[in-house]
């Protein structure tokens, strides 16, 4: 089984729920500010864990408590935070003593920030000087996701649709719309909502917590779940201002993805491009491409153009039919597909190596095919007929079986 962490972010995620949440998942209290120590920032601030509720939702609530030094006047709204640049940040993670995976998370989380702020203020990375996120609770905020992350040692990460609520938000910089231009940068090409609340409901810091460790983003949850933790927000909200994470199991023995249809009938185009079209579509990240012949009105004779893609690569599938076919319009709806766990193995034949693929269905091998490309080459090196290569592979792979 593969052990899950699916974010239910439905108001949103900020660096503070975040932690709050992975701690009432069970990560141990000891154990974070141990971890945290090694950063030698304790003189700087002072992590307070406890139990809260919002809404009859009971979860764990964490504060970074700033300790004001004697020059200082006490702030409850910890306007004098130390900006520190993204080279501040990783000197002192790089001196510290944690291990080298949440060193490598936690630079990952703040490069995401450190992008993203460099390209909304027109700056290089190495001029950006962090605001908020520059300061030590959010520091603490980031390296302990890490942390925790690190401690959990799930085998996948997932997310739903993130709430990024509404209105406008203070900061360094002045009144800003909500989501902040940071924000909408670190969550580019990652699902959101909004308008739930007329509050900011995602910061910077949740963006990037997700952005950098999130591997699917669905409101699809296909898994068992163990165990749920919640993390408490500051905010009184008509919703509950909580985080909830779930640690689950995934059945390994299929996987599931959400993918995308999109789909044109054709009937004033050369047949024969067909074949040229197909290519640049696999070329550019289609799953598959069929074609099925059909009869539109008037009686004429066409073809269904059916392509499967993930999003990401829609844009570009999107372009090549466009660009390369006649059509003016296609449909577009999701599906779910479902596969087999699979891998390859070579197989040495009498004509040469042909690289095989392997389908199991509840532990068992209940399919092989021989890779395509592998049994063209060696017809054309051997002048044979390919069907000569597949029976060949057929005869190793059943005395396999019988041995």
């Amino acid at each position: 089984m593969k052990k899950v962490l699916y974010y239910d972010c439905f108001c949103g995620i900020s660096g503070d729920m975040n932690l709050g949440a992975l701690l009432d998942l069970g990560v141990e209290e000891d154990y974070l500010i141990h971890e945290l120590a090694k950063l030698n920032l304790d003189a700087e601030y002072e992590l307070q864990v406890k139990k809260d509720n919002k809404l009859g939702i009971t979860g764990t609530r964490v504060d970074v408590l700033l300790k004001v030094s004697a020059c200082q006047e006490p702030d409850k709204h910890h306007t004098h935070h130390a900006h520190r640049n993204l080279r501040d940040i990783e000197t002192i993670i790089a001196n510290s003593s944690l291990n080298n995976n949440v060193k490598k998370l936690s630079l990952a989380i703040f490069m995401k920030v450190a992008e993203a702020e460099a390209k909304v203020h027109g700056k290089l990375l190495d001029e950006v000087h962090f605001h908020e996120v520059g300061a030590v609770d959010s520091i603490i905020d980031i390296v302990g996701a890490a942390v925790c992350l690190d401690y959990l040692s799930v085998d996948k990460i997932m997310a739903s649709s993130v709430q990024v609520g509404g209105g406008f938000v203070k900061c360094a910089h002045g009144i800003i719309p909500v989501p902040a231009p940071a924000t909408v940068e670190i969550l580019k090409d990652i699902p959101v909502k909004s308008g739930i609340v007329p509050f900011e409901t995602t910061t910077p810091t949740g963006a990037a917590i997700l952005a950098a460790n999130v591997a699917a983003f669905t409101d699809h949850m296909d898994f068992s779940i163990e165990k749920t933790g919640y993390g408490i927000g500051h905010r009184e909200l008509e919703i509950p201002n909580v985080l909830r994470i779930y640690l689950g199991c995934e059945d390994k023995e299929v996987t599931r993805e959400e993918q995308y249809i999109l789909e044109t009938n054709i009937d004033d185009m050369n047949p024969e491009l067909y074949g040229y079209v197909e290519e640049k579509l696999f070329a550019q990240g289609a799953l598959d491409v069929f074609k099925t012949a059909i009869t539109m009105k008037k009686g004429r004779a066409a073809t269904k153009l059916s392509v499967l893609v993930n999003e990401e690569k829609e844009k570009s599938v999107l372009d090549i039919i466009f660009r390369e076919t006649t059509s003016i319009g296609v449909r577009k709806y999701q599906v779910e597909k479902i596969m087999l766990p699979r891998d390859f193995e070579k197989v040495s034949t009498q004509y040469g190596d042909v690289t095989i693929k392997n389908a199991y269905y509840q532990g068992e091998k209940v399919k092989y095919k021989p890779e395509y490309e592998d049994c063209r080459r060696i017809a054309l090196e051997k002048n044979i007929p390919i069907t000569r290569v597949y029976q060949e592979v057929s005869k190793m792979m059943e005395n396999d079986k019988l041995s």
